[in-house]
């Protein structure tokens, strides 16, 4: 496997509606959307499945099936986290709603510092 999501994958099976087994969905992906600390290259892939969390249906399921393959087949890459004294975790947030009062949306940003 070249990618984590398959390519024109949603454009073939656009206008199938069969739902899938929610609960199982949603533990693969959440244990999917854990795992992206570790393997960043699958953060795309996982974004995409989490938009359909509450009514997955055969394409998404697909699609998790897919990322779950290329897993299996890169499973040598990804970030090792090791503990080094002294080191420090900082992380940084800010939130705006006057950038779109209007529609009620708001504007966020964030940064984290190891060092």
């Amino acid at each position: 496997m070249e990618t984590p999501l398959a390519r024109n994958s949603r454009k073939e099976d656009a206008t199938s509606s069969e739902v899938v087994e929610a609960t199982i969905y949603r533990k693969i992906v959440g244990s999917l959307m854990y795992f992206v600390n570790t393997r960043p290259d699958i953060c795309f892939a996982v974004n995409q499945l989490n938009q359909a969390m509450v009514k997955p249906i055969k394409i998404y399921w697909k699609e998790t099936k897919h990322v779950l393959r290329y897993l299996r087949g890169t499973i040598q890459f990804g970030l090792w986290y090791r503990w080094i004294e002294g080191v420090k975790l900082q992380g940084f947030k800010n939130a705006d709603w006057a950038g779109s009062s209007s529609i009620g949306k708001r504007t966020s940003r964030g940064i984290f510092i190891i060092g």
